[in-house]
C-alpha cells in the first residue's frame, strides 16, 4: 500500500486519511486519555511540557534561520528583529502570546513593506 500504489483518482485522499489522521488521532486519544490521570506536577508532565517546548521553540528557529516561501525574502536580521520585539511584547505585556504574535507580525510586514519602497 502506497500512495501511488492505485491509480485511482480518490487513492491519494483516503492514503493520506489512513495514513495521517488516523495515526495521529490513535496518539491525541492516547494522550487526552493518559493525560487526565497524570498530575500536573508529576515529572512525566513535566517532561512532556518540556518537549513540547523545545518542539515549537525549534520550529521558530528553523523558521527564523530556513524561512520558505514570502519569508525567505526578508533578511535575516528582520526575522531576527521581528521575533525579539514579538518576545518583549510578549513580556511588556503580563505574557500574553497574542501581543507577543501581533507585534511580531506587525514588525515583520512593517519591514517587508519598507524594504519594497527602497
Amino acid at each position: 500500500m502506497t500512495f501511488f500504489g492505485n491509480g485511482a483518482w480518490w487513492w491519494p485522499y483516503l492514503f493520506i486519511l489512513l495514513a495521517g489522521w488516523l495515526v495521529t488521532d490513535a496518539w491525541r486519544f492516547l494522550g487526552v486519555f493518559i493525560g487526565g490521570r497524570v498530575s500536573e506536577d508529576s515529572d512525566a508532565m513535566v517532561l512532556v511540557r518540556t518537549i513540547a517546548t523545545a518542539l515549537v521553540a525549534a520550529v521558530i528557529g528553523n523558521l527564523i534561520v530556513f524561512p520558505g516561501g514570502a519569508l525567505a525574502e526578508t533578511s535575516m536580521a528582520l526575522r531576527v528583529g521581528a521575533a525579539a520585539a514579538g518576545f518583549a511584547a510578549y513580556l511588556a505585556l503580563r505574557h500574553s502570546m497574542l501581543a507577543g504574535i501581533v507585534t511580531a507580525e506587525a514588525v515583520l510586514i512593517a519591514g517587508m513593506l519598507i524594504g519594497r519602497t527602497w
